[in-house]
């Protein structure tokens, strides 16, 4: 199994990362379109996507090819391994769907807002709502990094023990929450702050920067 590759980035073009590493080879890697527009900036450069690698069924099943699908980093693979497996949503389709980041997808899966999940392609009324019943309670960890605590200090985001200020994210969350204030919008805002202000270590001091923040 392919799990990483670095290299140099050669191009993305139609969800597809051209990745040339040392020793001549290159590879095509499957990307969505929220890590194509990662990626952008990085052509030219040396970038490292954790990827799957899966067979891909083509000519109604006889025959097999295999594809690597990439992310910059692992908790986004973590997402999209679960999202395909909702019934109806194979490897491809999955890719195609994730126009939006995989927290802001949980995050409507999390709010049972069908209508967001509607807005991604190829995924229409009752797809929607087969995905919430499938992963509804299953994707709080993957909202977001700092309210849930999964830190990407180290660059691959992997899960591991956050600072202090995941607790704090938490409890700031459930304050807008309970405000009324849309998760999506809510998550985003507190992960901007925190980026910007680590140092923050009380909720409520988050939350009056939030507010500043939406206000602006």
């Amino acid at each position: 199994m392919i799990s990483r590759i670095h290299g140099i980035l050669e191009s993305v073009d139609d969800g597809v990362a051209l990745i040339t590493p040392d020793g001549g080879l290159s590879y095509d890697v499957l990307v969505p379109a929220f890590v194509a527009a990662r990626l952008g900036p990085s052509i030219g450069q040396a970038v490292t996507l954790h990827t799957v690698h899966y067979l891909e069924g083509t000519s109604q099943g006889t025959t097999f090819t295999p594809r690597l699908a990439g992310f910059v980093n692992a908790a986004d693979r973590e997402f999209y391994e679960l999202f395909r497996t909702v019934k109806g949503i194979g490897p491809r389709k999955a890719l195609r769907a994730m126009t939006l980041n995989p927290s802001q997808i949980a995050a409507a899966i999390a709010d049972r807002d069908a209508k967001t999940l509607q807005s991604l392609p190829e995924i229409g009324k009752r797809m929607a709502e087969t995905i919430v019943a499938s992963l509804h309670g299953k994707v709080d960890a993957f909202v977001s990094a700092a309210a849930y605590g999964r830190s990407t200090a180290g660059g691959d985001g992997d899960a591991s023990p956050a600072a202090p200020a995941r607790g704090v994210a938490r409890e700031a969350l459930e304050v807008l929450l309970q405000l009324g204030e849309n998760r999506a919008v809510a998550i985003r805002l507190i992960d901007d702050v925190l980026v910007k202000s680590p140092e923050i270590d009380d909720a409520q001091e988050l939350i009056a920067e939030v507010l500043r923040a939406k206000a602006l």
